[in-house]
């Protein structure tokens, strides 16, 4: 039986060398050839082993099949007697897959613009992911139990007038619901930014729930902040859950108290201390959110309009130039971050958070593997889910929506 490790090495799968596609064929292969799915990935996953076997110097059988089955030797192997399929859109680096497969989830189908993020996916569940949803051939993803998707928010195009696809062709979800009209999955799981709510006077949200509804979902969906389920982050995101029969019920979902930011901080790390003045304040000001404002880097800022006092608590005051307290919880990872954006008042003193740190109140496990790009991590983990919180959701979609079945061995996927 050969070590997937041994595999990517021999094909070179961790810089890709411009063969994405060909090795998500591949690797999606792998992963699914002993159920109904294969079919989906196997004539380009067979070709491409043709193509490169010349290259292979740990394998000596000519055919495919005989390497058969892959010794996973990953962080993240899919489970051994999974009970429902799930599709990952959007899927970056796994935020979803992670809850899911601990829940007995098995992945049939991943899809990832960004090449540092499907690098970061590979890395850990020994899978390239799609890439660009737009130029998907839908009948290439397989019928599967749920579809997750973190889909981006854009401006649709004719928002509001209620004209069925033509609302939102031309954005990323159209493409989701071309795949859920396709499949018809049991279940539709979403996120995305709170913003989402309020997006173009609500009729973005009101379009996403229209078109649901018109493919046949029972649509519910919920605010809900990650500071709930056991990491200490501020990260509010708003949950959309779409089921043929059944409206899921937030009620049921497990919350516990609010933890403190410094119970999951490095002891020792290459921390980046503030070198430049700053101001702490004598009276922490502790928020609704459990944030605890701590003070400010001394750099200018625009007080026009901003009445006396609150200036450092102020949007106007830009969220990098504050400084908040381990004793609270922390300000909501960014996305589009490349270096790392908030202060913490931390033992006296002001330092950034690591890299590690960051992941860890994302709710990402240790083991997980990360790039060797310190820029893309913060995008990377900026642009995540809350592991935790959905790990929680997923559990209430197992218990209230699913039927489950066994589906590895021969059984097929449906």
């Amino acid at each position: 039986m050969i070590k997937y490790s041994d595999l990517r090495t021999a094909l070179n799968i961790e810089n890709m060398n411009g063969e994405t596609e060909e090795l998500a064929y591949l690797t999606h292969y792998l992963h699914n050839y002993t159920n109904g799915v294969s079919k989906s990935y196997e004539k380009r996953a067979k070709n491409y082993y043709q193509e490169i076997f010349n290259n292979l110097c740990t394998v000596k059988e000519p055919e495919l099949q005989a390497m058969l089955p892959i010794k996973w030797d990953i962080p993240f192997p899919s489970p051994k007697n999974a009970e429902f399929s799930f599709i990952d859109l959007f899927a970056g680096i796994g935020g979803f897959r992670i809850p899911m497969q601990e829940l007995g989830g098995k992945c049939v189908f991943s899809s990832e613009f960004n090449y540092h993020a499907q690098r970061a996916y590979e890395l850990n569940f020994g899978e390239v992911p799609f890439g660009d949803i737009t130029k998907l051939n839908v009948d290439l993803v397989p019928k599967h139990d749920v579809l997750c998707a973190g889909f981006p928010c854009q401006p649709f195009s004719i928002s509001g007038k209620m004209k069925g696809f033509e609302d939102t062709r031309g954005t990323l979800i159209y493409n989701v619901f071309k795949i859920i009209e396709k499949r018809k999955p049991s279940v539709v799981l979403l996120e995305n930014v709170k913003h989402l709510v309020y997006h173009d006077k609500k009729r973005t949200l009101t379009i996403v729930i229209q078109h649901l509804e018109e493919l046949g979902y029972i649509v519910s969906k919920k605010v809900l902040n990650a500071s709930d389920f056991g990491v200490p982050q501020n990260r509010e995101r708003i949950i959309i859950i779409g089921h043929k029969k059944k409206k899921f019920d937030f009620s049921q979902l497990k919350t516990k108290q609010k933890p403190i930011l410094k119970d999951f901080l490095d002891e020792e790390n290459d921390f980046e201390f503030l070198d430049e003045p700053y101001t702490i304040l004598e009276e922490k000001k502790t928020q609704d959110s459990g944030l605890i404002f701590a003070g400010y880097r001394n750099k200018t800022i625009r007080k026009a309009g901003v009445r006396p006092g609150t200036e450092h608590l102020s949007r106007v005051h830009k969220q990098p130039n504050r400084i908040y307290s381990t004793d609270g919880v922390h300000p909501a990872l960014p996305s589009q971050e490349s270096s790392g954006r908030f202060w913490i008042w931390h033992e006296n003193k002001v330092r950034k958070l690591t890299i590690e740190e960051c992941y860890r109140i994302m709710g990402f496990p240790d083991k997980f593997k990360l790039i060797n790009n310190r820029s893309e991590l913060y995008r990377q983990v900026g642009n995540s889910v809350s592991i935790p919180m959905i790990k929680e959701v997923a559990r209430e979609i197992k218990n209230q929506l699913l039927t489950l079945k066994k589906i590895n061995g021969t059984n097929k996927i449906s």
